[in-house]
């Protein structure tokens, strides 16, 4: 990826450009020290001077007024804030028309920032104070006065804090009185620009000791830069937290969010006071101290799938390479590109009306539809369809252009979604909710309507990333989370009255992706690369999960590494300097995964023998349990070592109905309430009471057999057989009262016991010969 400078010959501006403000994506406003407001157009490359400031105004930060988020939806900013040395600011229309200007500060007005809603405006001035103003320029607080003078200022992503500059210190502060506020040294000089994005909640900062710096929203270091020849004069995030921009004494660096740089760039611009990113992220502007104006271009980026190389190589030109045979295809577009994502054998891509959808199968005949809303911000591609995010809402089409659905919940901002808040997968949308963090939403991807009863799912802490798997029928799909602590969890996506359990599966992960072609999971632990081979191991036997996984050390991708994609067995992770490193995972689960999925059980453990691995017999074993095959769970099993649960397999085969066989291979699960169940929805009564004795659950077992007005002797006895066993005395109340003047009388109860199994014998064979003769008939 690098940058592609366009600079005029001769400066438009006879003094230097302070501050620069995009109003779409292809006009921009340039205020200079010359007193003039410029407006720049970059299709038909032409400038026209809008307003000559009075010149006792000397412009230093201009903010355009965000584009309504509401139902009024602009397709442009029509005003913008200017603040100037004389201590004021100005409203001033799209036209150069004044609206206001209003006394602020003593000193120079640093700088002014509308937040995300457009409902309150912040400046900073020269004077050391922080002022809140309402839209039409009312004074509504003073929110902090210190010293030195306030370089910058932003919003946080909500709106409800503000981080600004204090000599070498960043401080966030929140609106409301008595909030903490957090304070740190960031910096060996004074800090003259900071950013903040409202997608990736990261912090930019800039100083005069030559360093860029990205930090987290609680202040901890994420990247420290070199020192440069001259101090950074501005830095400023793209619109989707992906990457930044860098400006300094003929300067122009472009770089990644985890802060490690894609190009150098060296104009004659002077210093780059003030950088504006276009709307849809795919242009700079920057604001320079010789009266230029220079403009930037991203380009190069770089799509790879299995084979193919896709490379933005000009804004309306794209280049595929298949390395396998060296073909080249060039793709045409008629607007500029904006974004593009290659996955499942498609390549889907934006420009600024139209997407079009390519197979690579075929590049010449692209499907190509029209766009609802404006700038796409977010491609997520699943095996079936794909889903296009904008500043309007989400939708998904299908690989033919179909509209199929476009989930909505209450109170949804679209712009702040991002492939870690976002999963899709063939049937389902997950999406995570800024307002409150801890909760998931889940969607039918068919209908766009809430999934299941319309349960949310919601976690004890805020979560950070989400990603649902790929593969698998419906009922068994999975969604992983990572929360604040770095805890890896896994939960079933159906949501139908019961609460599904939410299941630790690792501590410590950064990044974690599931394989596109079978449900294996991968993540970086700490020091380790982590493959989970079958996450569904903890719903089904949770003491051998460990067996089932795949570990290495992770000390050769240095620290803070992101994992880009994991195809077939193919797992391509980024390290913090940029280079990308392929780690290739074992073949054969994946293929044992295959072999299960279509019930092809002997093959699996003709697989399992071959390759002589316990990681293999115990993703078997797994697998078998939660398809119910015993015969198969009983070899892998063995092959393990776990001879107590083949012995407990055995006794299940030997039990006379199918439901006891199914009852008993959930409780081998744990799932001891739906065994209960089970049992007592085929009115096996006290083989429920039972299993409940085995557990020495015996609350429940007198609490069963007193609802049903049985067996209340055997559960007596069984219970003054345990207490004898251990030389203690009845204290539970319950037990004293219905033990009164009973007689435990062994020779009855057992049987009564062999009664009832000869009953359940009974039933099951005539169950067995009435279908039979169903068949028959």
């Amino acid at each position: 990826m690098r940058l592609k400078i366009s600079l005029l010959k001769e400066p438009k501006h006879q003094e230097l450009v302070s501050c620069v403000g995009w109003t779409t994506a292809e006009e921009l406003y340039s205020c200079s020290d010359d007193h003039q407001i410029v407006k720049w157009n970059l299709l038909t490359s032409e400038t026209s001077q809008i307003v000559k400031l009075p010149d006792d105004i000397y412009p230093i930060d201009l903010h355009w007024f965000p584009k309504s988020l509401g139902i009024k939806k602009q397709t442009q900013a029509e005003s913008f804030v200017l603040t100037s040395s004389d201590g004021k600011f100005h409203l001033i229309s799209k036209l150069g028309r004044v609206e206001k200007s209003v006394e602020a500060h003593c000193g120079a007005v640093l700088a002014g920032r509308w937040n995300y809603e457009g409902t309150a405006l912040v400046t900073a001035g020269e004077d050391g104070q922080i002022k809140i103003w309402s839209k039409t320029g009312m004074l509504r607080s003073t929110l902090a006065q210190q010293g030195t003078p306030v370089y910058s200022v932003v919003w946080g992503p909500d709106s409800e804090k503000v981080l600004y500059t204090a000599g070498k210190q960043l401080i966030i502060k929140p609106l409301q009185p008595n909030a903490k506020v957090l304070q740190w040294k960031a910096h060996d000089g004074i800090i003259l620009k900071v950013d903040w994005n409202s997608v990736n909640d990261l912090i930019l900062s800039a100083g005069e000791d030559c360093k860029y710096k990205v930090w987290d929203s609680y202040g901890r270091p994420l990247y420290n830069s070199q020192p440069h020849e001259h101090p950074i004069t501005s830095v400023a995030w793209a619109p989707d937290g992906e990457l930044f921009a860098v400006g300094s004494f003929h300067t122009l660096r472009l770089c990644d969010k985890t802060g490690w740089s894609y190009a150098l760039e060296k104009p004659n611009t002077g210093s780059i006071f003030n950088i504006a990113w276009s709307i849809d992220g795919t242009q700079i502007a920057g604001a320079c101290g010789n009266g230029h104006v220079v403009f930037a271009h991203v380009v190069e980026q770089r799509w790879e799938w299995k084979n193919f190389q896709v490379t933005l190589t000009k804004r309306r030109t794209m280049q595929v390479r298949n390395v396998l045979n060296d073909a080249v295809d060039l793709l045409e577009f008629r607007d500029r590109v904006i974004k593009a994502s290659l996955n499942y054998a498609h390549l889907v891509v934006s420009t600024s009306l139209q997407c079009y959808v390519f197979s690579t199968k075929n590049w010449n005949t692209p499907l190509i539809f029209d766009l609802k809303e404006g700038t796409v911000s977010l491609i997520l591609q699943a095996e079936r369809h794909f889903l296009l995010v904008d500043g309007g809402g989400i939708y998904l089409y299908s690989y033919e252009g179909r509209f199929i659905s476009s989930p909505k919940f209450p109170g949804m901002r679209t712009d702040i979604l991002n492939a870690q808040t976002v999963s899709l997968s063939n049937d389902t949308i997950a999406i995570k909710d800024k307002a409150d963090e801890k909760i998931i939403f889940l969607f039918e991807a068919s209908t766009g309507k809430p999934l299941g009863d319309g349960k949310l799912l919601s976690h004890k802490n805020e979560i950070l990333e989400i990603a649902l798997d790929q593969k698998g029928l419906t009922n068994d799909r999975k969604i992983a989370f990572i929360d604040k602590n770095r805890d890896l969890y896994i939960t079933s996506v159906k949501r139908f009255g019961k609460e599904e359990q939410i299941i630790k599966l690792g501590t410590m992960v950064h990044t974690l992706a599931w394989s596109d072609t079978c449900n294996i999971l991968c993540g970086l632990q700490d020091t380790r690369f982590t493959v989970w081979y079958y996450p569904n191991t903890v719903y089904v036997d949770r003491d051998i999960l460990p067996k089932t996984l795949y570990e290495r050390d992770a000390s050769e991708f240095s620290k803070n590494p992101h994992i880009v994609s994991f195809v077939g067995n193919q797992v391509t992770i980024r390290r913090a300097d940029g280079s990308l490193i392929h780690i290739s995972i074992s073949p054969y689960p994946g293929i044992l995964h295959e072999y299960v999925s279509s019930s092809k059980w002997e093959d699996g453990v003709r697989l399992c023998r071959f390759v002589k691995e316990q990681t293999m017999w115990a993703c078997l074993a797994a697998m078998a349990v939660a398809n119910r095959d015993m015969t198969t769970a009983e070899i892998a099993y063995a092959a393990i070592g776990e001879i107590d649960k083949v012995q407990y397999i055995n006794s299940i085969k030997d039990l006379p109905s199918k439901e006891s066989k199914v009852a008993h291979i959930l409780m081998f699960s744990g799932n001891i309430q739906e065994a209960e169940m089970v049992l007592l929805q085929a009115g096996l009564v006290y083989q429920a009471i039972q299993i409940n004795i085995n557990l020495y659950n015996w609350e429940r077992a007198l609490e069963l057999a007193v609802k049903y007005k049985t067996h209340v002797d055997t559960v007596l006895a069984y219970r003054q057989k345990f207490l004898e066993t251990f030389g203690k005395q009845e204290t539970n109340k319950r037990y004293l009262q219905y033990a009164e003047g009973l007689q435990i009388d062994w020779e009855k109860i057992k049987a009564k016991i062999e009664m009832e199994i000869t009953k359940e014998r009974e039933q099951s064979s005539s169950s067995q010969s009435s279908k039979h003769i169903g068949l028959k008939h």
